[in-house]
């Protein structure tokens, strides 16, 4: 069992096992002495002494041992019982139940034929050394066999409930993966959309409505930018933190819009989350130079690496922001999408009039 069930399965059958052994111990070795004779005490309580010593050094400090050596322990038990002369008193159930206890607990943490020859000789041969010491056999001593397979049993059913949790957890794990390739996929796409939105998009239909002369001078410089942020776009690289400032500097001198910028110097911030407030705040302005009628705008950026806020102004016609056209997708994905994507808002407040300002905030 490979899996994170099937490995703490593993370990659980080891220890468990050790736990069972030992706390079985006292009332065996109770047995043993009580059941005694007082001339044999002395041996018995020798023999009783050398099984809870085994049985617990097994346990805690000889769990690397192998199981051959337990069966050659307990079987070397059993044939104390000529010292002792257990067969005289009878005195051989302590023994018999340290032997079932071991073939059952040997089930949990060996191989099946490991765990099934194991049982065999120590429960075999002990019958082999009760029946030559002249001991009637039980039906309960023949049962050793049977009682230790019928342990295998029960604990192949939990092995199998471990390797299907494991499966399931497996297949849970790959169709979580699989989401998150597909989302990033997605995400990847939807960048790339917004970004066509918000540049080239923008720029070929303020020339197609007639709102830019296609022999402006700027006009030109922008299609190379736009061009520029597309196949930096599609090439994928990007490094882990980014200037906010530099990347909003970058796009101050594109188009017939005169910016006032209030900035510190230097603003890094996580590339995805400099990159998303760039991008908003791109469109924001893209919007002042479609729809506020005038020419200027400005741009407040305060805030530190670990929390951030944006304000774009204008003194244009505004709009009313409950209009159905404030629903259209340069707003809902080129702002308010980029800015929820990196856990960030956006809000927008507007009348008719009395121009626009798009607050963006966002906090580590």
């Amino acid at each position: 069992m490979a899996g994170e069930a099937g490995r703490l399965l593993t370990g659980f059958g080891h220890r468990y096992a050790v736990v069972v052994r030992v706390a079985t111990l006292p009332p065996i070795a109770a047995i043993g002495l009580l059941r005694t004779s007082p001339a044999e005490f002395a041996a018995t309580a020798v023999v009783v002494a050398v099984a809870v010593v085994w049985t617990c050094a097994q346990g805690w400090w000889l769990r690397r041992a192998p199981i051959a050596v337990d069966v050659a322990v307990l079987l070397g038990l059993c044939l104390t019982v000529f010292w002792t002369d257990a067969e005289a008193d009878g005195n051989t159930g302590w023994l018999r139940l340290l032997v079932v206890f071991a073939c059952v607990t040997w089930q949990w943490h060996t191989p099946l034929l490991t765990g099934a020859l194991a049982a065999l000789i120590a429960g075999g041969g002990m019958l082999v050394v009760f029946a030559a010491a002249g001991l009637n056999l039980s039906a309960s001593q023949v049962w050793v066999p049977a009682m230790a397979a019928m342990s295998r049993v029960a604990w192949v059913l939990v092995t199998r409930a471990a390797e299907r949790a494991d499966r399931t957890a497996a297949e849970a794990e790959q169709a979580r993966r699989e989401a998150a390739v597909a989302e990033a996929v997605r995400a990847e796409e939807r960048e790339l959309a917004n970004s066509l939105h918000d540049t080239a998009a923008t720029t070929l239909l303020m020339v197609g409505l007639g709102q830019v002369p296609p022999d402006a001078e700027w006009l030109a410089p922008q299609a190379r930018r736009d061009l520029a942020r597309l196949r930096f776009l599609g090439d994928g690289r990007t490094s882990a933190e980014a200037d906010l400032v530099e990347l909003l500097r970058a796009d101050l001198g594109a188009g017939h819009l005169t910016v006032e910028l209030d900035a510190p110097p230097l603003l890094p911030l996580p590339s995805e989350v400099a990159g998303a407030i760039a991008g908003a705040v791109r469109e924001a302005l893209n919007n002042v130079r479609r729809h506020a009628g005038t020419d200027r705008g400005r741009v407040r950026l305060r805030g530190d690496a670990r929390a951030v806020s944006v304000e774009i102004s204008d003194e244009g016609k505004g709009f009313a922001v409950g209009e159905r056209g404030t629903a259209r997708r340069g707003l809902r994905e080129s702002v308010h999408g980029r800015m929820n994507r990196v856990g960030g808002t956006a809000t927008i407040t507007s009348a008719e009039g009395a121009g626009t300002v798009v607050r963006l905030k966002w906090a580590a």
